[in-house]
């Protein structure tokens, strides 16, 4: 590596392993290097190891001496990262890694995500089993491909020959928060031909910016206004609005903080006053930063939608549920079921909308999957990356000892809790019904978003934290 920013910085032997993965392009669906660079890191080491078609890479490792009859434990995280940019940052995520800046007690990414969802845990995997002074039992390390688009690589691994008693999935973003539960999901694609024709007129694009965005899960409950809808209220004030295209979010898991559209415009059809109020009113509340921009950046003849198939698309985007459906009745402030606009497209004679549905009721997300196939009257629907929910146990040995561990360690109780977004343990935990999993993790702040960064303190504690357990497992 040409440039290590973090080479000094503790812990070593884990920010290591992460600078190496952050100099690797491994966003979803792009994580064949990032596997291969697992695949040498076993083989360099002799450990054990296998890398199955999708991507995954299992890596074993034998206990330690005076462990060899405890339970074997699962270390699991992903390869793959959320990939954002700033608006005007210009990065190819396909070929360049990240630049790394240290910022006091933060690592955070110029102009870009961090990736510490999941880089964090993939490299804390690695210095364990890097590390022979380490007590640990029986270790199974799994690092699975394409979890943010769907917990695509959980799903396709072959667990036949995984012998886990216990799960440590490290994919949680605040320190001291033991997470033993969460939602299931799905993904929803909605295509709805709407054929462009001939017209004339001036022609204005419309940007909604500076969005806070956000994590459709973790933050749903959050109110965050999201920009695709957003845009769609803005562009529904105006007067004789016809569309000629829209643009918005990247991912459907996160919460989109800017979109664009491209529009022909009557004469008097561009109203300031009328725009304005419908931002106020879409925004529901102050956002510090947040704007709505309509400039004129054309004229004469090009191809949009007619009036009234301009009218249908708006309609139905702010007519589809968005946001929390409903809120756990015996758990207060955690929400049940939610869903979120993360993807919104207009381009080439058809209108496509992606959300990503999540609920720990199965029948509630069942029925809020079947609202948004009701939209595709005059479309198609596509539903994929269907995930379980993992159910919270009343039993875990494996939670007892890590609230043990972490009394001892920080003087206080962990917060105990499930969440509302999706974690590969519900998956792995289907898959190997007695599997026994917690998911925990560092301080991580505004993930998938620019503003992603990680905390150095809360990660030494964290890592202490891991080292601790495993000894005590």
């Amino acid at each position: 590596m040409e440039k290590q920013v973090l080479a000094n910085l503790e812990p070593k032997s884990v920010l290591r392993f992460f600078e190496e993965l952050c100099a690797i392009p491994h966003g979803s669906g792009n994580t064949a290097a990032a596997s291969d660079w697992a695949v040498d890191f076993a083989k360099t080491r002799g450990l054990r190891h296998r890398r199955d078609e999708a991507g995954n890479v299992v890596i074993w490792k034998d206990a330690s001496p005076g462990y060899e009859d405890h339970p074997a434990v699962m270390l699991q995280g992903h390869l793959d990262m959320v990939c954002v940019a700033e608006a005007g940052v210009d990065h190819d995520f396909t070929k360049d890694g990240l630049e790394l800046v240290v910022d006091g007690d933060w690592i955070r990414a110029r102009g870009t995500t961090l990736g510490g969802d999941d880089g964090i845990a993939v490299a804390m995997a690695m210095a364990v089993l890097d590390d022979d002074a380490i007590p640990h039992p029986p270790l199974e390390a799994v690092f699975t491909v394409d979890e943010e688009i769907g917990l695509l690589g959980a799903t396709a691994l072959d667990c036949s020959d995984l012998k886990s008693k216990y799960l440590l999935n490290i994919d949680s973003e605040a320190e001291g928060i033991l997470t033993v539960g969460c939602a299931g999901g799905a993904r929803c694609d909605l295509h709805i031909p709407l054929p462009a024709e001939a017209a004339s007129g001036d022609v204005f694009t419309l940007s909604v910016s500076g969005l806070p965005g956000g994590h459709s899960g973790a933050e749903i409950h959050k109110n965050i206004p999201n920009a695709n809808r957003v845009l769609a209220q803005c562009l529904a004030s105006l007067p004789g609005v016809r569309l000629i295209s829209l643009h918005g979010g990247e991912q459907d898991n996160a919460i989109p903080g800017q979109a664009e559209a491209r529009v022909l415009l009557p004469a008097g059809g561009a109203d300031s006053g009328l725009l304005e109020s419908a931002f106020r009113q879409a925004l529901a509340g102050e956002v510090p930063g947040a704007s709505c921009a309509l400039a004129q950046t054309g004229g004469g003849t090009c191809r949009a939608l007619s009036g009234e198939d301009s009218r249908r698309a708006l309609e139905l985007i702010l007519s589809a549920p968005n946001g929390v459906q409903a809120m756990e009745p015996d758990l207060p402030g955690q929400v049940r079921t939610s869903l979120n606009l993360g993807i919104l497209r207009l381009e080439e004679g058809a209108l496509r909308l992606t959300w990503s549905v999540r609920s720990s009721a199965a029948a509630e997300k069942e029925a809020l999957v079947e609202k948004l196939k009701a939209l595709s009257a005059a479309g198609s629907f596509t539903r994929r990356g269907d995930y379980p929910a993992w159910e919270y146990r009343k039993n875990s040995p494996l939670r007892d000892a890590m609230v043990a561990v972490f009394k001892e360690q920080y003087g206080r109780e962990p917060k105990v809790e499930t969440i509302h977004a999706g974690l590969e343990c519900g998956i792995l935990s289907a898959k190997m019904p007695e599997l026994d999993a917690v998911s925990f993790g560092p301080d991580l702040a505004d993930i998938h978003t620019p503003r992603e960064r990680a905390s150095l303190s809360s990660l030494r504690r964290t890592w202490a934290y891991l080292v601790a357990v495993l000894a005590r497992l």
